[in-house]
């Protein structure tokens, strides 16, 4: 019996259901038909436009993975273009079997017809596995990505960032921000003390 092959294509709306399963362990918490209704609305997104695209891999029949591809620059100094591939992710029980192999083959394919010299990818610290199949394809670490929820930045920053252009009056704006902070950590503070 011979084993069935990756099929390769763009995400459907009607995919939704199943790129859920797919993300959920990585998205952040929402309700069923509010992920759902984000997911197609990425979907719509990515349908519409020329700089992104949702891929999905089928295997047996269902899909069994997807990618987000987006074109961009590497950062604000640098012309040079690149495809960013993020949220890679796999059906446990469909991993190797060439799922994720030919997702990443769709990101290098999108890049060559866009005449771009680079494919980044985002894999999860943790996500051993996936960072030994992203090295194995000869994708060399570049940086280190951090995330922190804003309030946790707010708490650990000076109120006022000196030289910060603001769009209005910069005395007025940055004073009222930082008084409506400065009460919040307040706040914050007497209910931890008060209990």
């Amino acid at each position: 019996m011979s084993r069935p092959s990756v099929h390769i294509r763009p995400a459907r709306l009607d995919d939704a259901e199943e790129l859920h399963a797919l993300w959920q362990p990585s998205a952040r918490p929402a309700a069923g038909e509010e992920a759902l209704s984000e997911i197609s609305s990425a979907v719509r997104r990515a349908l519409a436009s020329d700089r992104e695209r949702i891929v999905v891999a089928e295997y047996a029949g269902r899909v069994a993975g997807v990618v987000h591809l987006r074109l961009g620059t590497f950062g604000p100094l640098a012309s040079e273009q690149a495809v960013f591939a993020s949220h890679l992710c796999v059906a446990p029980d469909l991993r190797r079997r060439g799922v994720a192999r030919g997702l990443m083959q769709a990101a290098t394919t999108w890049a060559e017809e866009q005449a771009v010299a680079h494919v980044l990818a985002f894999s999860a610290v943790g996500q051993r596995e996936g960072n030994r199949f992203m090295a194995r394809l000869g994708l060399a670490p570049a940086a280190t990505v951090r995330i922190a929820p804003t309030s946790v930045l707010r708490a650990k920053l000076p109120v006022e960032v000196p030289g910060m252009v603001a769009k209005t009056h910069p005395t007025s704006s940055s004073r009222q921000l930082g008084q409506v902070l400065a009460q919040r950590r307040s706040a914050r503070r007497h209910q931890r003390v008060g209990g």
